[in-house]
């Protein structure tokens, strides 16, 4: 049976819940605790459990299906909680209306084209669901399976969605004191194979996902993005964002060029792609900030990947109603999934994202909440 693995800290100590009833643990500090109950089952049965992680300013709801955040309460300028990302009220939305809310992303994190890539002179083929490619790890990838939360070891078996190797995966949740959540990524493998894990979350920061995500001021550390094809697939490219509606560089508004007459803004129907970011990958560097100009909430993003990738939401169409009985429309949120470039496995001059016998996949990003007056 196959077993991944979630562990869930609060603060810097670590907390393991296995009662399958609700519970709290306070841990030194007296507003640190974690809570877990059931979220429901999955389609086979297979119980999945809901973790709440509060340091008593902020709240994280995570489960073990998929690893998704499913909600993430922080507080405005007037420290009223608002939940900053889209998701659905309980197991039956995430199981009945596949998405990818909050989740885990693996084995790859984006796209490859054709579903096809070669390593070592052997040419692999993986399950297809994006149109002619492979999306966010397949059919069946990390974010819809139940992960456990404990210390067993965790196996992606070899062949998996058609990936090779076996693959050891752990991710470690932290809840820090200054409202920081770090997501800590490890893996090893038995043969030679692919990875590359990000998180999913749709963020609205006014709290309020029947509004758009327009007015939100975003920053990225990069001077060159990854530009597509119409399919979304990297050209081979590293262009550089000045002089194009690509420039975030300083805090920009984001509608002010989302709908600019621009060849790559039409392929991505707005944002849909990867930016070279400027840090180092050999230490936590910030990536990216959001400001959301009426809550005065402020997300900075922190990360060891060379690139993140900002989607606008422009494939939501009111279809997924989710919290509350929302209609998530288009533009109602947008994602900054930290990762290696799409299509890497069949683009030799991008930074590689394969993983040997003997070595060790480890990856952080963190997402810092605080409000600020201005960005």
């Amino acid at each position: 049976m196959r077993k991944l693995i979630i562990i869930l800290f609060v603060g810097m100590a670590a907390c393991q819940n296995n009662s399958p009833q609700q519970k709290e643990t306070t841990e030194t500090m007296p507003s640190f605790s974690i809570t877990q109950q059931s979220f429901g089952t999955t389609d086979d049965g297979t119980a999945v459990d809901l973790y709440t992680l509060t340091n008593g300013d902020t709240e994280v709801d995570i489960t073990n299906y998929g690893g998704v955040i499913t909600a993430w309460r922080v507080p405005d300028a007037q420290g009223n909680l608002a939940d900053v990302v889209l998701g659905y009220d309980d197991m039956e939305g995430y199981r009945t209306k596949p998405s990818f809310f909050g989740a885990l992303v693996g084995r790859y994190g984006n796209r490859i084209a054709n579903g096809e890539f070669m390593l070592d002179g052997e040419t692999y083929s993986l399950a297809t669901n994006n149109g002619p490619n492979h999306l966010h790890g397949g059919i069946k990838g990390f974010d819809k399976v139940v992960w456990q939360a404990d210390t067993t070891t965790a196996t992606s078996p070899d062949g998996e969605e058609g990936y090779p190797g076996t693959l050891e995966t752990q991710v470690t949740y932290t809840l820090q004191a200054d409202n920081t959540l770090r997501i800590d990524y490890e893996a090893t493998t038995d043969k030679p194979t692919i990875v590359n894990l990000t998180n999913h979350s749709y963020f609205n920061l006014s709290g309020d996902p029947s509004t758009t995500i327009l007015d939100h001021q975003l920053m990225i550390d990069a001077d060159r993005y990854v530009p597509v094809t119409e399919a979304l697939i990297p050209t081979g490219e590293l262009a550089p964002v000045s002089d194009s509606p690509f420039d975030f560089t300083e805090p920009t508004v984001v509608g002010n060029r989302i709908d600019a007459d621009h060849p790559q803004i039409k392929n991505g129907l707005g944002y849909d792609h990867c930016w070279v970011l400027n840090g180092s990958t050999s230490e936590l560097t910030r990536a990216a900030t959001v400001f959301e100009p009426k809550s005065k909430r402020f997300l900075e993003v922190f990360t060891t990947e060379p690139g993140i990738q900002f989607y606008s939401g422009n494939f939501l169409d009111g279809t997924a109603v989710g919290k509350e009985n929302i209609s998530y429309k288009k533009r109602s949120a947008l994602c900054l999934e930290t990762e290696h470039f799409p299509d890497s496995p069949n683009q030799p001059d991008f930074p590689s994202v394969v993983l040997r016998p003997g070595e060790t996949y480890r990856t952080t990003t963190a997402y810092k909440f605080s409000v600020r007056e201005d960005t």
